[in-house]
């Protein structure tokens, strides 16, 4: 056991989450990392639009599969009051079902800290700058996920040595996640003085993980400089894995949407069919077996230059507690 400030408010073993990933957060691959000692973190959209499960139902297997604490991951932005109530639902249920670990993230957390507070539960925030550490911090969270620029998807834009220097007397635990790889890194990690890791990437490439084996064995060839940054995603910078399909879509949003990402009225229009055309788009490259002529939409992180072999799950967790204890 690896004792951290973390590890106290998840009741694990090892401090180092899965992080929640739209398309590939697959209950087998949550169940493993959690049975190992990390936390394995739900993503709702995922569990249920990707990979077929009623809400309950998935978060039942889950249970099958492993006794250990599970996460859930809250996309808390009010985008429409039709999201709100299903995001609402879905942490209500979580709840009842025993989650009492939640990451937050793109919206002021207050609402589900008070529903989680109430029967002991825990609630980290994403954030990317301290400015949107301290919103978390009103909005009564108990610890934050540092996302740096190394990480996968949406990235932030400071090191992790910068984030931990804005973050790291705010008086909460702080949680490194981006371009995490290797045992190495994890260890280094927790002597900078995170109390924890986030570990995306580096677990798609694992046997437990449903998504394609080509994407997979895209992970294990790339390197840092395969890693990209698109505006033609949501709006905003998504770090993905350069790919023929990439380079067609280009890397950034055209005249009319950056016009409609900066007003108001237009914003989340525009974001709505970002967002469903990238739903599309995603579910597709986590499905599809060949790279050839295909809508190739990959997420990954800076950690590819690390990870160089596919493993199970449970293995990495042990490989990286191994690494510090």
């Amino acid at each position: 056991m690896i004792e951290t400030p973390l590890t106290r408010h998840a009741g694990i073993a090892v401090p180092l989450l899965c992080g929640a990933m739209y398309p590939c957060s697959n209950p087998e691959l949550v169940a493993a990392v959690s049975e190992a000692g990390g936390l394995g973190i739900v993503q709702p959209i995922s569990l249920t639009y990707v990979h077929g499960h009623e809400f309950r139902e998935g978060l039942r297997l889950i249970r099958r599969l492993t006794s250990k604490p599970i996460g859930l991951n809250a996309l808390i932005e009010q985008s429409s009051k039709a999201y709100h109530e299903r995001m609402v639902r879905w942490i209500d249920v979580a709840l009842e079902e025993g989650v009492r670990f939640f990451v937050t993230s793109l919206g002021n957390p207050r609402w589900v800290v008070d529903r989680v507070r109430g029967v002991g539960g825990v609630v980290y925030h994403d954030v990317t700058e301290r400015r949107w550490a301290e919103k978390g911090l009103e909005g009564g969270v108990q610890g934050l996920i540092a996302v740096n620029r190394r990480a996968g998807g949406h990235a932030g834009t400071r090191s992790a040595e910068e984030l931990l220097a804005e973050l790291g007397g705010l008086g909460v635990p702080v949680v490194a996640a981006g371009g995490i790889g290797d045992a190495a890194g994890f260890a280094a990690i927790l002597r900078m003085g995170y109390a924890g890791a986030q570990l995306g990437t580096r677990f798609i490439a694992t046997p437990e993980c449903r998504a394609s084996e080509s994407y997979k064995q895209a992970i294990l060839a790339a390197g840092e400089d395969d890693i990209v940054l698109t505006e033609r995603v949501t709006g905003v910078p998504v770090a993905v894995l350069r790919t023929p399909y990439i380079e067609r879509m280009g890397l950034t949003a055209g005249p009319v949407a950056r016009w409609m990402l900066r007003h108001r009225r237009t914003k989340h229009l525009m974001r709505t069919i970002y967002a469903l055309r990238s739903l599309w788009q995603l579910k597709r490259g986590l499905l599809r077996e060949s790279t050839t002529g295909g809508d190739d939409y990959w997420q990954a992180g800076k950690s590819v230059a690390t990870i160089t072999r596919l493993e199970p799950a449970g293995d990495i967790v042990r490989e990286f507690a191994a690494a510090v204890s």
